[in-house]
């Protein structure tokens, strides 16, 4: 048996693949749906939720038992920053903000296909 950093290091790195592979996936059914702007505005809403999914890690790590002393101005500054540059290149290219929305919601997939995955292959 495996203690619990190491399981959860594995599903934390799972969750991270399945980011990475929805936001890609979505990016090309959106692209392919609704034409290459909802593809790029989906891929920059991915990536936000990718960014927020890493964020809350740290967070997460600097509440455990050896934690982190994290910078809370730094996190909030990055996510305003990522945020607000998002905004921009939606606004400027003109891409479909309801895409970048969905993309958005990535995360939440993955951590629920994560769960899904762990009720039918948990030992």
């Amino acid at each position: 048996m495996t203690n619990d950093a190491e399981f959860y290091d594995r599903v934390v790195r799972r969750i991270g693949w399945l980011i990475l592979a929805l936001g890609f996936a979505g990016a090309i059914g959106a692209a392919v749906w609704k034409g290459p702007a909802s593809g790029i505005a989906f891929l920059i809403g991915a990536a936000i939720s990718y960014a927020s999914f890493r964020a809350w890690r740290r967070v997460a790590d600097a509440l455990g038992p050896n934690p982190k002393k994290p910078n809370p101005a730094l996190y909030a500054l990055r996510m305003v920053a990522l945020v607000a540059g998002a905004w921009v290149i939606i606004k400027f290219l003109g891409l479909n903000l309801a895409a970048a929305a969905v993309g958005l919601l990535v995360s939440g997939a993955a951590v629920v296909l994560e769960i899904v995955y762990e009720l039918i292959y948990a030992s």
